[in-house]
């Protein structure tokens, strides 16, 4: 369904305001019925679409993504007029977030850890928790 430019208008402000009352005034509709409409407009689905559809677009432009964050530090890690540590830092951040510093540990053998509540049944344990 195609909104009309006074319900674009209210869904902005709404995004804007968080305000069903006031994005319904500032849209353009009437004082006296701002409260009513407001209300009624948040129920439409396509309304709602449509303010879902803005505020995901609002958010990837206000979040970097990893490739931008990435192109960030690279710009930082090569960049001559930046201090050294700034770009080790960087230099450190990306080697981090490609895994060049994971430690490789071997384990053999068995774990005994003492659990006093290992081999209670489901009902013993819920039976625990409504003791208390």
């Amino acid at each position: 369904m195609k909104l009309t430019e006074k319900q674009k208008r209210f869904c902005d402000y709404y995004i804007e305001t968080g305000n069903a009352t006031e994005a319904a005034i500032r849209a353009g509709y009437s004082k006296s019925t701002a409260k009513v409409i407001g209300s009624e407009n948040l129920t439409k689905p396509y309304l709602k679409e449509y303010i879902d559809e803005r505020n995901k677009l609002l958010e990837s432009d206000r979040i970097a993504d990893m490739k931008e964050v990435k192109e960030f530090w690279t710009n930082t890690m090569r960049n001559v007029n930046e201090e050294t540590r700034e770009r080790l830092k960087a230099s450190e951040l990306i080697a981090k977030t490609n895994g060049a510093f994971l430690e490789k540990v071997e384990h053999s053998g068995n774990i005994n850890v003492n659990n006093p509540l290992e081999g209670l049944t489901t009902e013993e344990l819920k039976k625990l928790i409504h003791d208390d």
